[in-house]
């Protein structure tokens, strides 16, 4: 069996990256090559990713498109249908984008690990929209024909695919809705001993995320704002300017830490906050891995890793108001968390779990595709 790894790209490590990473380091799966449309390898140098040949797309020629790649949209699935994978006999696909869109031949076996269904141009569609102010006029007009093409691209591209895998129940739910497919659920892997309890915790929450406006860390800050409880906030990304801006002298935004540091300052804090609707969010379930309860969103994934009253307070709407009587209701409870179930839970979801479910899963679907042949 020879087996080949794409993904949709390789420019920064987070949690689609974390899963990918988990795949090619399962031995029976014999992954040879990775394919990704872009490959930044300085940020996966000492990672198991850079131990494997990678080939990049012809997107490598087009200007600047590892910093704009985004704005390249309409190229993304012209470029994953240039892979040719035809001396593999087993395609992994691990796909938020376009990765799932690759092109096989009826001899090879394609299994898609699918972190989400294209966002922009599904459920966050209208949404993108709005923030980008691509609402009217004709530059709008011409970005909303492109996502309509795109659109349509993806779901011929999801009958390509053999078997789905996805995230989380939610993201299964979405796969059936947006694509009429079936799959099976294999939550993420999350690396559980990197992050463990502390003794001594201090008087701030905290936020971990990469700053875009969908994550509204916006309202997260807001609301401690309002509260003038000491908050941390800690990531990069295109908003850390406005939060910067936004934040009043109780929240503190740190930018990007390292590992060592982000465990750190989840281990310490009273409580970890997050306000995105998740595809499954691998940050809150680090956090409780440090028997840190979680105040978040009850919509996405996350409402499946966190224990509404055991291991974390649930919240029903994207608003301030929502988040404050969430972290009054955390505040009056505190005392009734505790630390060692909350890690315990954080043990659903280990690394060692997720390799043998996905192992097992990939390899009786490829002896009864085989069995066929």
């Amino acid at each position: 069996m020879k087996t080949a790894l794409v993904h949709d790209w390789l420019i920064d490590f987070r949690g689609a990256e974390r899963v990918a990473e988990q795949i090619v380091q399962i031995p029976d799966l014999r992954i040879e090559k990775v394919f990704t449309l872009l490959y930044n390898r300085s940020e996966f140098s000492d990672t198991p990713m850079s131990r494997l040949p990678v080939e990049e797309s012809v997107l490598t020629k087009v200007p600047l498109a590892k910093r704009l790649y985004r704005q390249y949209i309409a190229l993304l699935p012209f470029a994953v249908e240039q892979f040719d994978l035809s001396e593999y006999d087993l395609v992994i696909s691990s796909s938020h984008s376009v990765a799932k869109g690759v092109v096989t031949r009826s001899d090879q076996l394609h299994i898609s690990y699918c972190h989400t269904p294209m966002r922009y141009v599904w459920d966050l569609y209208h949404l993108y929209l709005r923030q980008m102010n691509l609402v009217r006029g004709l530059k709008g007009n011409f970005v909303r024909l492109i996502f309509h093409y795109v659109r349509m691209w993806d779901y011929i591209a999801s009958r390509r695919v053999d078997y789905f895998v996805a995230n989380s129940n939610y993201i299964a739910r979405r796969i059936r809705k947006q694509y009429g497919r079936d799959a099976v659920v294999i939550y993420p892997p999350v690396d559980t001993d990197k992050f463990r309890p502390q003794d001594t915790r201090g008087e701030h929450f905290v936020t971990v995320s990469h700053l875009v406006p969908y994550k509204r860390i916006d309202l997260i800050v807001s609301a401690f704002n309002k509260m003038k409880i000491p908050l941390v906030v800690v990531g990069d990304g295109p908003d850390i300017r406005k939060m910067r801006a936004m934040a009043g002298p109780n929240v503190h935004v740190l930018g990007r830490l390292s590992d060592e540091d982000v465990a750190t300052q989840m281990a310490r804090a009273r409580a970890f906050v997050y306000a995105a609707e998740e595809d499954f969010g691998i940050v809150p379930v680090e956090a409780q891995a440090c028997g840190t309860p979680v105040v978040a969103f009850e919509k996405g994934g996350v409402a499946e890793s966190v224990l509404d009253g055991k291991t974390g307070i649930l919240f029903p709407e994207q608003s301030v108001s929502s988040i404050i009587s969430a972290v009054q209701r955390f505040i009056r409870h505190e005392d009734e968390f505790d630390p060692a179930l909350i890690r315990a839970n954080s043990e659903r979801f280990s690394v060692d779990r997720f390799r043998r479910e996905f192992r097992d899963f990939v390899l009786q679907k490829y002896e009864e595709f085989k069995a066929t042949w």
